[in-house]
């Protein structure tokens, strides 16, 4: 007769996952708390920068191309995290949740702080004169390049809002940090 064959032990750790860590509540809950509201305003205001950058008239691409890119990379992260978390999905990913929104809005605060200076700096560089026609001053051997009032203008409310979400991403990242420790 055969012996049957013995049964390996089970590894428990190969038949159950950890849960995920966050703190934070999932569903529409989200949008009740302080850290959820500043998540819907630095996706409204980001893409408010991006929309008024692009509708600017670019006069320094290569600064505000930057700019545009910041806008625009945060904008579609933090609309995937908030969907995330509204449709309960975070649960589901095991990873530390506290641990990425902290590191998340740090990575943001520092884009969107060089993305604000960049574009306060193409904002200062204009120069608003008598005729309603503002224009970059001229360093030797580059284009220069002309701004009406209008466009000088959403430059400036672009500015704004750069420094407006750079706020929201900062408030973000110290509420994540209060998280994370405990």
């Amino acid at each position: 007769m055969s012996e049957p064959a013995a049964n390996p032990a089970v590894n428990p750790a190969a038949t159950s996952f950890p849960t995920a860590t966050i703190t934070l509540p999932l569903g529409l809950g989200v949008l009740r708390t302080y850290s959820g509201a500043l998540l819907c305003l630095e996706i409204l205001f980001g893409g408010l920068v991006w929309i008024l950058v692009a509708s600017s008239n670019v006069p320094v691409p290569l600064l505000q191309g930057w700019v545009m890119f910041v806008s625009v990379t945060t904008f579609v992260f933090s609309s995937a995290y908030l969907a995330l978390l509204i449709t309960g999905l975070a649960d589901r990913i095991n990873t530390d949740w506290n641990f990425l929104d902290l590191f998340y809005h740090f990575i943001a605060v520092l884009f969107y702080f060089a993305a604000f200076v960049l574009e306060a700096a193409t904002t200062a560089a204009v120069k608003i004169q008598t005729n309603q026609t503002a224009c970059i001053t001229k360093p030797p051997s580059n284009i220069l390049t002309f701004l009406n009032s209008r466009q000088y203008s959403i430059n400036v409310v672009a500015t704004i809002f750069a420094f407006v979400v750079t706020l929201c991403y900062g408030c973000s990242m110290v509420m994540g940090f209060k998280r994370w420790r405990k």
